[in-house]
């Protein structure tokens, strides 16, 4: 207790918890963008190109479902280090937040890129084709009505997928990443301080019931 609490704590707290909650939230914040970016690509594609899209292609879906079913399929410390080459020729390094960004943002587009194609093929198809009827682009029907008519459920398997980003960002930890992953094994795990270890268990419950907390409140209003 005298590390949280006694005269180390004020250097306790500075030079270790605060670096930890800072890269934590990068790793979070920088994920949750790029993954909902590259998924809502990889999402479109996929829902163009199925049997019942816009545009069918066998060929186009079945490859790019195959690669996003192979990357979910990875458990997410073998998919770091299975990345590691491929994190190091972009980033320059495999240690840190920056490296830790790149299989995080792979492991996260997969993820949900499946989320907002489930989502988008919730819509109505009647509305779809009422829409097609009226001669809309392809561009209009897709970003103006499906992904419009999805959004609520979008947002929801965002909120869904953020929080599981906050779990990889543990495991990232690690290996090197830093943030409160890597904290609550170093300084609390095999350093047999199991009160650090419950603290920050503590935290990463706050952060989830405040990520799940924001994202009821923006589902309700989008409803």
């Amino acid at each position: 207790m005298d590390v949280l609490f006694g005269t180390n704590a004020e250097n306790f707290w500075k030079m270790i918890m605060i670096p930890a909650f800072e890269a934590t939230f990068q790793m979070v914040f920088i994920t949750t963008i790029c993954g909902t970016i590259l998924g809502a690509v990889v999402a479109i594609i996929l829902l163009i190109t199925n049997k019942n899209g816009l545009h069918p292609n066998c060929v186009v879906y079945k490859v790019a479902s195959f690669i996003v079913n192979v990357i979910r399929s990875f458990p997410f410390v073998i998919l770091m280090v299975f990345l590691l080459p491929v994190t190091k020729s972009l980033m320059g390094t495999s240690i840190g937040v920056r490296a830790a960004v790149v299989p995080l943002t792979v492991s996260a587009a997969a993820f949900i890129g499946k989320l907002i194609e489930n989502a988008m093929q919730e819509v109505d198809p009647s509305l779809i084709e009422a829409m097609r009827s009226f001669g809309i682009s392809d561009a209009r029907l897709v970003f103006g009505v499906i992904l419009s008519e999805a959004a609520p459920a979008i947002i929801s398997g965002i909120i869904l997928a953020t929080i599981s980003i906050l779990g990889a960002t543990a495991m990232a930890g690690t290996m090197g990443a830093g943030g409160i992953g890597s904290a609550a094994i170093t300084y609390g795990y095999q350093s047999f301080n199991y009160e650090v270890m419950y603290l920050i268990a503590f935290i990463l419950v706050v952060f989830v019931e405040v990520i799940q907390g924001i994202g009821n409140w923006v589902y309700r209003k989008m409803k």
